[in-house]
């Protein structure tokens, strides 16, 4: 035991240890319950419980000792959000910096309720500009809330069932009334020219957003480039830049560029 320890153990977080394992899975493929223990450093009757908590949720499916993940074949497959934040976060920590660096003094943004733009709103609190926030996230508001000389603006709505943001149409009707600077939005799926998401109140809600802001910016991970989800709510011509990181499959890059899309590919390493 170190000196001035305690020897209380520190139990991580459940969503945080949960995304650990879908990571591990993502990269190592089927894994003993054994061998997922001494990777997280924590308990093989801890593994197992989130290991049922993940079956029943769809990500993934029990084998013979131990779990393999399970690629989401429904088109409305939606990540637990406290999951999500915690997937790739040194990617989405990389994408919030290089997006935060785009904002200008005194600029209105919209900012939606993506655990990437989540980030890219944590790294614009350091910038010490003056901006109009506008959010439907009570997490994004909360956090510019922090910030002196941010104003927050949120529309109103109902909060979405297992999400902390709003959805609905009052929030539709409020974005048709606001002409923002710019909008930084994500996305559940990018393919080819389409952006989709899993539900219809929340693609309505971006398509909204979108509308609303002169110049739009879409923070998307490396594995977002895949199938469609459930819903469009924009198409490539809709954004005027995407930030992803550099996991993005070279022929998806090449195919992005060649619909003359602005892309910012940012490396994680140090995030």
């Amino acid at each position: 035991m170190r000196p001035g320890s305690t020897g209380k153990r520190i139990e991580m977080l459940p969503a945080k240890r949960q995304a650990m394992i879908l990571e591990h899975l993502r990269s190592r493929g089927p894994t003993p319950i054994g061998e997922l223990a001494a990777a997280l450093g924590g308990s093989q009757s801890t593994v197992r419980r989130d290991l049922e908590h993940l079956m029943q949720k769809g990500y993934l499916e029990r084998t013979h000792g131990g779990a393999v993940l399970v690629p989401p074949l429904q088109t409305t497959f939606e990540s637990e959000q406290s999951i999500s934040a915690q997937m790739r976060r040194a990617q989405k920590i990389a994408i919030g910096k290089a997006a935060a660096a785009m904002l200008n003094p005194r600029e209105s943004v919209i900012f939606d309720g993506s655990t990437t733009v989540l980030e890219a709103v944590r790294a614009a609190t350091s910038r010490d500009i003056p901006l109009t926030t506008i959010t439907n996230s009570l997490d994004i508001a909360h956090v510019c809330a922090e910030v002196p000389n941010w104003r927050v603006v949120m529309p109103g709505g109902t909060i979405r069932s297992g999400t902390r943001f709003l959805v609905g149409d009052l929030g539709d009707t409020f974005f048709k009334n606001v002409h923002a600077d710019a909008c930084f939005v994500g996305a559940l799926a990018v393919t080819r020219t389409i952006l989709t998401d899993a539900s219809l109140e929340v693609a309505a809600l971006k398509r909204a957003m979108l509308q609303s802001a002169r110049r739009a910016v879409l923070l998307v991970d490396s594995s977002k480039f895949t199938g469609p989800a459930f819903c469009t709510f924009a198409v490539l011509a809709d954004i005027d830049e995407i930030v992803t990181d550099d996991g993005v499959d070279p022929d998806v890059l090449a195919e992005l560029r060649s619909q003359r899309a602005r892309v910012t590919v940012v490396s994680a390493a140090g995030a």
